[in-house]
């Protein structure tokens, strides 16, 4: 016994191995999340500012992704800064944590990872110039994602090869984190406060609850070949549709008939804010031995009372007892 006892180095005989690996381990998945999540943040900044005209539907989900980025840049990545700092205060302490195993490999995946990127990134940007359809929009996708790539390689590649932490890294630390709080901060002035964004939802929900009301409409008439004179037509126990609610002041939606005989009609809300484009959607209409129809609506609005016209049409939309 003692003789295995003197086999051990004090070094080795005192470490914390399963601290280590935690920590290393929290290190490197805070690092890759908060990587992630800058340059999705990046990519939305880009979607923003250099739109695609051939995607018609470029907004959707848009504020959510903005959101989930700066959540996780907001907790991620001040605690990878934390983690790495206890950790170069251990090295300080323990040299022999520095040169342990765990390091070495989650160290070189970090560069085999980030290098495959960087090598990926060029070749997609050179082909997609070689085939013409090179864009400032991908150009500036494909920039920032080399940026941040090759910036962890470089730093990784060269802490990798010292002994003690770079005097630097300080600085590294403070320069990315000022870069991260202005792309944050920036990241407000485009989906607004939280209390801007509770007001977007619910016109969101007023939309889908207008979108609902629609279709009942429609499927009203198809059934019934006339279109119902108040929405408290529409509530049937049967199939347990019951007309929504504004669910911001509790009141009910506005309803209007404008021509009978020509199956026109308006549906009116209340708005906090005006509504994008992100609110246009391709609708799918079905009913008993009805082909599936898809129809484009626009449910742009601004600010106050909004109605929708809408007007039904008789051949796209027949009445039930006359579909063979």
């Amino acid at each position: 016994m003692n003789n295995n006892m003197e086999s051990k180095s004090p070094a080795t005989a005192g470490r914390n191995i399963p601290r280590d690996v935690f920590l290393h381990l929290l290190a490197i998945v805070t690092l890759y999340w908060s990587a992630v999540s800058f340059v999705t943040l990046m990519w939305q900044y880009i979607n923003y500012f250099f739109p695609d005209t051939l995607n018609y539907f470029s907004y959707s989900g848009f504020n959510e992704i903005i959101r989930f980025a700066v959540s996780s840049l907001i907790i991620v990545f001040p605690l990878f800064i934390l983690v790495s700092w206890f950790l170069n205060r251990i090295y300080a302490k323990e040299t022999v944590v520095r040169e342990s195993k765990i390091r070495k490999w989650l160290l070189y995946l970090t560069l085999f990872v980030t290098s495959l990127i960087i090598i990926g990134d060029l070749v997609t940007v050179i082909n997609i110039f070689l085939g013409g359809e090179i864009t400032a929009r991908f150009t500036l996708k494909a920039l920032s994602l080399i940026v941040v790539a090759g910036v962890i390689f470089g730093y990784y590649l060269d802490d990798v090869r010292r002994d003690t932490p770079a005097k630097s890294g300080k600085y590294f630390a403070w320069g990315t984190g000022i870069v991260i709080f202005i792309a944050v901060i920036g990241a407000f002035f485009i989906v607004g406060s939280p209390t801007t964004a509770r007001l977007m939802q619910y016109d969101q929900q007023k939309i889908s609850d207008l979108q609902d009301i629609q279709y009942q409409v429609v499927n009203y008439w198809q059934s019934k070949e006339k279109i119902p004179n108040s929405l408290s037509d529409l509530n049937d126990p049967i199939s347990g549709f019951v007309v929504q609610t504004d669910p911001q002041s509790g009141e009910n939606y506005e309803y209007n008939i404008i021509d009978v005989e020509n199956l026109t009609f308006e549906l009116c809300a209340e708005f906090n804010k005006e509504g994008q484009d992100q609110y246009a959607q391709v609708r799918m209409v079905s009913g008993p031995s009805v082909p599936t129809k898809g129809y484009m609506e626009n449910w742009k609005h601004g600010v106050g009372r909004t109605c929708f016209e809408r007007i039904i049409d008789k051949q796209l939309y027949p009445p039930f007892s006359k579909i063979k």
